[in-house]
C-alpha cells in the first residue's frame, strides 16, 4: 500500500511535533482488512460494503460546509486532548502549560467537536476543563458532546439535593470509585477545610447524606417499575450492594475522611451545577447530538426511537429534550432513550437499532454516525451496525486506558472531516493517517456498482 504525505488534506505540522508525539506524517487509503473488522465475521448484516453502496444510492453526500475536527474520550487528560488538537494543525502550542496555545489559521476555519467523556480515569478532571475552557475562549468554533461518564456526574451531583426521591437517591454512590479522584481535586483546589467543614455533621451523617437510605431497596424496584424490566432492576440493585460495600474503602484509598469526601462533594455541585460556579458551562454547553451534512455525531450511538424523533421534529428537538429530562428526572433520564445515545453498544440491554431506524435516518439525510465511547488501539474504525455506518473515533487518548490495555504513552489523534468529503483519521496507535471517501472507497476496491 502505497504512503503520500498529508500535505494536501491538513497544513504542515509545527516542527518537532511529529517525531516527539508520534504522529504520522504520511497517509494511506483507509485499510480495509480483517485488522479492521472489513467484511469480518463480527460485522452485523448487511456488512460494511453493503452499507457504503446503500448509502451512496441515496444520492450525493451533503458535506460540511467547513472542515470538521472530531475529538472523542479525552478522559481528564489534557495534555492527549492538546497533542490532539497539535495533530489536527487546529493550535499551536506557546508554551509548556495546558492552557498555553493559540488557535492556527486551520483552527479558525474548522468547527472542533468533542465527542463527550471528558471526565474520569485521569490523571486531572480539572485541568482537561481548564484546558477545554481556553480553547473555547480562543474563539474556536466547539461543539460538546454530552458523554455518559459526563451524565454520570451532573446526575450524582442533583441527587445530593434536598428533594431526593427513591428512584434517584443512589446516584451518586452509584458513581463508585471513579469519582473520587475529581473529590480529591475538588477539595485540594476549592474546599477550605476550616469554613468549608466547620458546619457539617459527623461522619456517619454525611455518609447517610450521600447513600441512599434504609428504606431505599425496598422503594426503588417500584420506583424504577415503570422504567426499567425486572432484570435491570436486580442488576441496578446488585450493582448498587456491591459499590456501597466498598465505598468507604474507596474513598480512604482516595485519602479522604467522609466529611471531607461530602464537603468536595458539595463544592463540586455548587461548581458544577450552580450557574455561577465556575465550571457551570461545562453541563451548559452540553448537547445530546449534533449534525453536519450527512454526518451524525453522538458519545454512542443511536436507536429507532431517536432515529425517529430526529427525522420528525429535527436536532434542535432532541437537544431541547436533552436539557429538559436530564433535569427534571435524573434517573428516568437515564434509563431513557435520549440518554441511549450517551450509553448504547448495541447490547441487547440498549434500546434496538433495527431497519426501521436506519430508514428513518436515511430519510433524515443521515449517511454515517461519527462517535466514540468503544475504545479502538489502532486508531479509528469504519463498521456497519444494523446497515447504518459508524466511524469509530475513540482511539483510547486518555494515560489511564492507555496503560490498563497495553499502550504506551500518551494518547493522541483526531478525525477531520473536509467539505470535499475526504476524512482523515490519525492516531499515534497506527503508521499512517486513514484516507477514507466514501464515494471514492468502492471504486479503490471494485465494490461500486
Amino acid at each position: 500500500m502505497t504512503n503520500r504525505t498529508l500535505t494536501p488534506f491538513l497544513p504542515p505540522i509545527a516542527a518537532g511535533a511529529s517525531d516527539s508525539f508520534g504522529i504520522p506524517e504520511s497517509f494511506v487509503p483507509w485499510p480495509l482488512g480483517t485488522d479492521h473488522d472489513f467484511m469480518s465475521s463480527a460485522d452485523t448484516e448487511p456488512d460494511l460494503a453493503a452499507s457504503l453502496v446503500r448509502a451512496n444510492a441515496l444520492g450525493p453526500w451533503d458535506w460540511p460546509e467547513k472542515p470538521v475536527v472530531f475529538i472523542s474520550d479525552p478522559h481528564a487528560d489534557a495534555e492527549s486532548l492538546l497533542r490532539s488538537l497539535v495533530a489536527a494543525r487546529v493550535v499551536d502550542r506557546i508554551g509548556t502549560g495546558l492552557t498555553e496555545f493559540g488557535l492556527t489559521g486551520f483552527g479558525r476555519s474548522c468547527q472542533i467537536i468533542i465527542g463527550g467523556d471528558c471526565l474520569d480515569k485521569g490523571p486531572s478532571n480539572l485541568d482537561l476543563l481548564d484546558c477545554l475552557a481556553a480553547l473555547m475562549k480562543s474563539g474556536a468554533d466547539v461543539v460538546l458532546l454530552a458523554g455518559n461518564h459526563d451524565l454520570r456526574l451532573f446526575l450524582g451531583l442533583e441527587s445530593l439535593a434536598g428533594s431526593r426521591k427513591s428512584i434517584n437517591a443512589h446516584m451518586f454512590v452509584r458513581m463508585g470509585k471513579k469519582v473520587l479522584p475529581l473529590m480529591r481535586e475538588i477539595f485540594d483546589r476549592h474546599v477550605d477545610e476550616e469554613t468549608a467543614m466547620a458546619g457539617l455533621p459527623d461522619e456517619k451523617t454525611c455518609l447517610a447524606c450521600m447513600f441512599p437510605g434504609r428504606k431505599w431497596k425496598k422503594h426503588f424496584p417500584r420506583a424504577a417499575a415503570g422504567y426499567l424490566n425486572e432484570a435491570a432492576i436486580r442488576k441496578e440493585m446488585r450493582r448498587l450492594k456491591k459499590k456501597m460495600e466498598k465505598f468507604t474503602d474507596h474513598v480512604e484509598e482516595a485519602g479522604l475522611s467522609i466529611r471531607q469526601l461530602y464537603a468536595a462533594a458539595l463544592t463540586c455541585r455548587d461548581l458544577f451545577i450552580n450557574p455561577a460556579g465556575r465550571y457551570a458551562w461545562f453541563f451548559q454547553s452540553m448537547k445530546a447530538v449534533h449534525k453536519s451534512g450527512s454526518l451524525l455525531f453522538v458519545h454512542a450511538g443511536v436507536d429507532d426511537n431517536m432515529a425517529d424523533q430526529i427525522a420528525a421534529r429535527g436536532i434542535a428537538h432532541v437537544n431541547r429534550r436533552f436539557r429538559k429530562e436530564s433535569r427534571k428526572d435524573p434517573f428516568v433520564f437515564y434509563s431513557g432513550t435520549i440518554a441511549n445515545l450517551m450509553r448504547t453498544k448495541y447490547r441487547d440491554i440498549d434500546h434496538p437499532l433495527t431497519e426501521r431506524g436506519v430508514e428513518d435516518l436515511h430519510q433524515a439525510g443521515v449517511r454515517m454516525l461519527v462517535h466514540g465511547h468503544i475504545n479502538r488501539h489502532s486508531g479509528q474504525e469504519l463498521k456497519s451496525r444494523h446497515g447504518l455506518l459508524h466511524l469509530e473515533a475513540d482511539i483510547t487518548l486518555d494515560r489511564h486506558s492507555r496503560s490498563n490495555e497495553g499502550l504506551e504513552g500518551i494518547g493522541t489523534g483526531a478525525t477531520i472531516i473536509h467539505p470535499d468529503g475526504n476524512i482523515i483519521g490519525i492516531s499515534c496507535d497506527y503508521p499512517h493517517a486513514k484516507l477514507f471517501n466514501p464515494v471514492q472507497i468502492l471504486h479503490q476496491h471494485g465494490m461500486a456498482r
